[in-house]
C-alpha cells in the first residue's frame, strides 16, 4: 500500500483538501490505560501518510490544526472510537465529521454486517486483510505489514463515502445521517468522560454497581 510514515507530527506543507480520511490504531479500547501509537491519514489521492506518536509525545501541532479545521470533513469509519481516542491522547475533538459505519447501518439495513472489511468487499469489490488489527501498535518499529495494514483503512473511504451518499440520497435518510453524525463529537466526548456503556437517553434508570 502505497504510505508515508512520520514520527510525531505531519509536515506543515502537506495538504489532504476538503475532506480528509482518517484512522486510528492504539493498544487497545480502554483510553485511561491504552495509548494512542498512530494516525493515519488520506485525501483520497490514492496515498496514506502514518503519523507514530510515541509514548507522551503527543504534542503534533500540524495534526491537531488539521482536525481542528472546520472547513475540512474528517472522515472515518467508527467515528466514535477514533473521536473518543483522539480527544483523550490529543486533546482535540475532530468537527465536522462522516462515519461510513453509520451510513452503513442506516442504509444497509438488509445485512448486520458493518466492519469496514465486509462494505468494502459488497459495495466497492475491495478485499482488505485484517490480520494486523491486534497486532502491537506501541512497538518502536512498526513492521511493512503493520504500515500497509494502516494504510488500507484509509485509502479507500472516499470511495466509500460517495457509494454510500447515493445509498443515502436512494432511501431518503441523509439528513438523518447528517444530524447523527454532528452528534457524533458530543457521543466520543460521552465516552471519555465516563458514559461509554450508558444510554443517557434511555428511560430505563442507570444501575449502581453492588
Amino acid at each position: 500500500m502505497p504510505h508515508t510514515l512520520y514520527v510525531g507530527d505531519l509536515p506543515s506543507s502537506l495538504s489532504f483538501g476538503p475532506c480528509v480520511a482518517i484512522d486510528t490504531e492504539s493498544m487497545g479500547l480502554n483510553w485511561d490505560r491504552d495509548r494512542l501509537c498512530l494516525v493515519q491519514l488520506s485525501s483520497g489521492d490514492g496515498n496514506a501518510h502514518l503519523v507514530q506518536l510515541k509514548p507522551g509525545a503527543y504534542d503534533a501541532p500540524n495534526l491537531k490544526k488539521l482536525l481542528r479545521d472546520p472547513a475540512v470533513t474528517k472522515l472515518f469509519h467508527f467515528a466514535r472510537a477514533d473521536l473518543a481516542a483522539m480527544a483523550r491522547y490529543l486533546g482535540v475533538m475532530p468537527e465536522p465529521v462522516y462515519c461510513t459505519k453509520i451510513a452503513s447501518i442506516l442504509t444497509r439495513t438488509f445485512c448486520v454486517r458493518h466492519g469496514l472489511k465486509d462494505i468494502l468487499k459488497e459495495l466497492l469489490s475491495v478485499d482488505v486483510s485484517k490480520e494486523q488489527q491486534t497486532s502491537d501498535w506501541g512497538a518502536p518499529t512498526l513492521t511493512t505489514d503493520q504500515m500497509n495494514y494502516a494504510a488500507s483503512d484509509v485509502l479507500y473511504l472516499h470511495r466509500l463515502k460517495a457509494r454510500l451518499d447515493e445509498m443515502l440520497a436512494r432511501e431518503g435518510r441523509t439528513e438523518l445521517a447528517r444530524q447523527i453524525m454532528n452528534f457524533l463529537p458530543t457521543r466520543a466526548a460521552l465516552d471519555v468522560a465516563g458514559w461509554r456503556d450508558v444510554d443517557v437517553f434511555s428511560h430505563k434508570p442507570v444501575q449502581r454497581p453492588d
